[in-house]
């Protein structure tokens, strides 16, 4: 049985003793937050007085009594105390905080780096890089001399790489204490206190143990380890719709249509700047709505070591998630968040435990991923020192630094992965000369991360903001990001570029409810609800659920059919009176599958009963007229048990009317039947394949139906597709076209492959988009021209499989073009203005010259204006001019070129050259 102790200790010294019982003791454990021990004791007792001034107080447990161990978080620091001087039992109280409670006696000091904005900077720092500076720097100064650690700037207190890098600003003055926990409120860490050391983790590693799964999982049960289990729910925060505010106006608003509605539609509203592309948009606002759609809960279980099987410490700890009774007693996987172990005036152990159930745990992942979002690791920009005076020319940013990456994967509004980025860098507050500089902003570009992919501009900020973000992206795709500062126009040098793959979406959908099953006319039903276990609603990108059956005496699951909404499969050819176990499990788009759902067991009940034994049945046990045509089965009425000439027209009525079923074929397998319902036949598993209606003539066939067996023909649902289609057959082979329509109710059209078997094409009509693309046969990837039509906007251009990608975009905001745009052939301007643009990099082959001829490509019909931009040039202190323009092009001449000997040079070159209407 749990015993506890209280064991005193010196400040950062030696055991002292140990304490009596208390007459009350309350130890509190939370996770990733400061312990706490309350404990009231009469001065009396012996050893009380070893708390008279200050100490540190270890509480231990133990089973047998004997053996004595000090728990994670169980040391405690003897800093407040309470008690009344007329009290003659001289009863005092204690207040103690847990060891990392020191750690708010080290603040960060400014150090010998300039500030930023009055903050000091961890540029591409990993948390424990951060935590070492604080503790290293403060015990340097003689601070918190007992406090140790166990990780590293590069690794974990297990031992593993830190797998989150931050740039991130601190004010000086913040204690360490503060920075732990915000750390571990961005899910950067896990952290705990062993005694006087430290620990840090990767978040949800060490500190995040299943427990709740495998043969032998931690499961607190009522009556044995729980006694209680109070919940408190509210709705105070709850909302449907939320509308999310961003720059240069930009608004969208996005509901949850899951969400839990009793009084109809309540709306919130994000305010986040920085923020104008729809993924980044979606991702907060999916944030917020899955937070707020539901009742808050929270889960307290009372617990008692006297008849537990499970004991905290010894088989369960803060962060662990284990098995325990969640929403009306059932056993769920929930995470012990606190662990609170008290000892009541007489001496009765108890406590209870905080547990988080899944949606809490999701709430609070949602909660991480949005500060990361929004730049909550990042300072507001700008420079701490004095600006020095602007110099007649702009002058060329330093570069930034610490540029890091974050992606994101999330589910769009039709269901579908995409990806997502959150870029964040240090403020740059230098030009390239190491001179003081106010910059104007920053621009964020990115490319494919392919050897001569071109880069885009996609996010410029202004001086306050060193973050952006960027979506949608494709998942698996591996991107390259680089950023740089502008001032006055003046384009700064480009920070170290960040290549990162968007991940594709991993979580797997809500485990589906239990199978409920039904044995009608032999055959079984099994049905299902729509929903995941809990009520759960299934996500966005939900495609099927899967039916699994198995022999129970012979296990072996095998995948039967699919479901991809709530309904019900019907499962023929079933053995008579043997048990059948069935199953299902949830697949999102992405290929995620869940955990197999709660099992259900039936066995078919036989339609027919088996024949009467032989010479059972007498004429003596047959009344009179008995036997009728209803009677009667097919087949069973043979020649010789009618008279010749015995049915005659006058036995035959001009219209035979059926009581029954006249069936041709095996009456269980494969047979055409003539009922009252029509005409039915059915396939040798007893499954129905035809129907023509008597009631109204409608025709239903299951199964293939063609136009014809070779040459050019159509064919319905031709056997073994995957989904219902039609295929459209050449005169010979096999390279047909096809028509289907998705879950979603788009119709798809394929063609067949080119003449060089090398593409095919794609037209997808959805209620919302209108789609036309190429696509690769080798590979399935797009590449070639296409169309993208929506409701807000009309994309045209072309993709090819480098990533090259030329388009126009239209829409009510404006018209956009992305790629290159080169003019081809002979321009006549004659009768209007004309204008040709280009970019070059000189030289453009062989060695640098100290002067370039540029050509148009083109011959002009007269000389044009002309205005051109150099950026970048080898050396950098030239300035450039023109000689010489013409028709067909113009001398490119550096500043310097008048010298005995001109600098050969190198630059990159935007070049604009127009006529007026009516100028020569």
């Amino acid at each position: 049985m749990l015993e506890l102790r209280l064991v005193v200790h010196a400040p950062n010294g030696a055991r002292l003793g140990v304490l009596p019982h208390a007459s009350n003791l309350e130890v509190a454990c939370p996770l990733d937050d400061v312990p706490a021990l309350m404990l009231s004791t009469s001065a009396n007792a012996v050893n009380t007085d070893l708390l008279a001034g200050p100490v540190e107080v270890a509480v231990e447990w133990s089973i047998d009594g004997q053996t004595w161990t000090e728990g994670p978080d169980c040391r405690f620091l003897r800093i407040k105390r309470r008690g009344d001087s007329t009290d003659r039992a001289g009863m005092g109280r204690f207040e103690l905080p847990g060891y990392a409670w020191m750690l708010r006696k080290v603040v960060l000091f400014p150090g010998s780096a300039p500030l930023v904005d009055g903050k000091r900077p961890f540029l591409s720092s990993t948390p424990g890089a951060i935590l070492a500076t604080f503790l290293q720097e403060g015990q340097a100064r003689g601070a918190v001399p007992g406090v140790s650690w166990d990780f590293t700037p590069t690794h974990d207190s297990a031992g593993q790489p830190w797998a989150k890098v931050l740039t991130i600003y601190y004010q000086p003055g913040i204690d360490a204490l503060t920075t732990l926990i915000n750390l571990a409120e961005q899910g950067t860490l896990d952290f705990r206190m062993n005694g006087r050391t430290l620990q840090a983790y990767n978040a949800d590693t060490v500190l995040g143990r299943d427990l709740a799964s495998g043969a032998a999982p931690v499961d607190l049960r009522f009556g044995r380890d729980i006694v209680a289990a109070p919940d408190i729910g509210t709705y105070e925060d709850a909302a449907t719709s939320a509308l999310v505010v961003g720059d240069d106006g930009f608004r969208m608003s996005f509901t949850n249509g899951a969400a839990e509605a009793p009084w109809g539609r309540w709306e919130a509203a994000i305010g986040q700047g920085g923020v104008s592309d729809p993924g980044t948009a979606f991702l907060l606002a999916e944030a917020l709505l899955l937070r707020v759609g539901h009742e808050r809960v929270q889960r307290t279980r009372q617990i008692t070591p006297h008849t537990a099987r499970w004991l905290p410490w010894r088989d369960y700890r803060p962060g662990d998630r284990i098995l325990a009774p969640g929403e009306g007693g059932a056993m769920e996987s929930l995470r012990v968040r606190q662990m609170t172990i008290i000892r009541d005036q007489k001496g009765v152990l108890g406590g209870n435990l905080v547990l988080n159930d899944r949606l809490l745990e999701r709430d609070l992942r949602l909660a991480r991923r949005t500060a990361g979002i929004v730049g909550g690791s990042t300072a507001e920009g700008g420079s701490g020192a004095r600006p020095a005076p602007e110099s007649p020319t702009p002058r060329t940013p330093a570069a930034p630094a610490g540029l890091i990456v974050d992606p994101l994967a999330y589910i769009d509004e039709h269901g579908l992965p995409r990806g997502q980025v959150t870029a964040t860098w240090g403020a740059v507050t230098q030009d390239v000369n190491a001179v003081a500089l106010t910059v104007g902003g920053y621009e964020l570009f990115m490319r494919i991360n392919e050897v001569g992919a071109p880069w885009y501009l996609v996010a410029a900020t202004e001086a306050a903001d060193t973050n952006a973000t960027f979506s949608p992206l494709v998942v698996g795709q591996q991107y390259q990001f680089k950023v740089r500062a502008v001032n006055l126009g003046k384009k700064g040098l480009f920070s170290s570029s960040v290549a990162v793959t968007i991940p594709d979406d991993t979580t797997a959908p809500p485990v589906p409810t239990a199978p409920t099953l039904a044995s009608r006319l032999g055959v079984v039903h099994v049905a299902w609800d729509g929903l995941g276990v809990g009520a759960a609603p299934m996500p966005a990108d939900f495609h099927r659920v899967l039916v699994w059956i198995q022999d129970p005496l012979a296990p072996g699951w095998e995948e039967i059919g699919y479901m991809d909404a709530a309904g019900s499969l019907m499962v023929p050819g079933l053995p008579y009176g043997l048990d059948r176990e069935f199953s299902f499990t949830a697949i999102d788009r992405s290929g995620n599958t869940s955990a197999r759902s709660a099992t259900a067991t039936i066995a078919a009940v036989q339609l027919v009963q088996g024949d009467a034994a032989n010479d059972s049945i007498t004429t003596g046990a047959i009344l009179a007229n008995a036997i009728t045509a209803a009677k009667i089965a097919a087949g069973q009425i043979l020649a010789g048990h009618i008279a010749a000439g015995a049915i005659t027209a006058a036995k035959l009525e001009a219209v035979l009317a059926l009581a029954s079923r006249i069936v041709a074929g095996d009456p269980g397998g494969a047979r055409v039947e003539l009922n009252s319902s029509g005409l039915e036949a059915y396939n040798a598993s007893s499954v129905q394949t035809v129907f023509i209606s008597s009631a109204s003539g409608a025709v239903s066939i299951v199964g293939q139906l063609a136009t014809g067996v070779t040459g050019r023909r159509i064919i319905i649902n031709p056997a073994g597709a995957a989904d219902p289609e039609i295929r459209y057959y050449p005169g010979s082979g096999t390279n047909y076209a096809r028509t289907y329509a998705d879950s979603d109710g788009a119709i798809i059209h394929v063609s067949g492959l080119s003449p060089d078997t090398t593409r095919r094409s794609y037209v997808i009509q959805r209620g919302d988009e209108w789609r036309m693309h190429m696509v690769q046969a080798s590979d399935g990837l797009a590449g070639g021209g296409y169309m993208f039509a929506q409701p807000t906007q009309l994309e045209v251009g072309h993709n090819d499989i480098q990533g090259r990608l030329n388009r126009f975009l239209f829409s009510r905001g404006g018209t956009s073009t992305t790629g290159y745009t080169t003019f081809r052939g002979t321009w006549s301007f004659e009768t209007g203005a004309g204008m040709l643009m280009f970019a070059r990099s000189l030289p453009e082959s062989g060695g640098a010259a100290a002067t370039y001829f540029v050509g148009f490509a083109v011959t002009l019909a007269s000389t044009p204006r002309l205005v051109f931009s150099a950026d970048n040039p080898v050396p950098d202190r030239l300035s450039f001019h023109m000689r010489n323009p013409g028709t067909g092009g113009f001398t490119l001449r550096s500043s310097e070129s008048s010298l005995g000997s001109p600098p050969t040079f190198t630059v990159a070159l935007h070049v604009w050259a127009w006529r007026q209407h009516g100028v020569t």
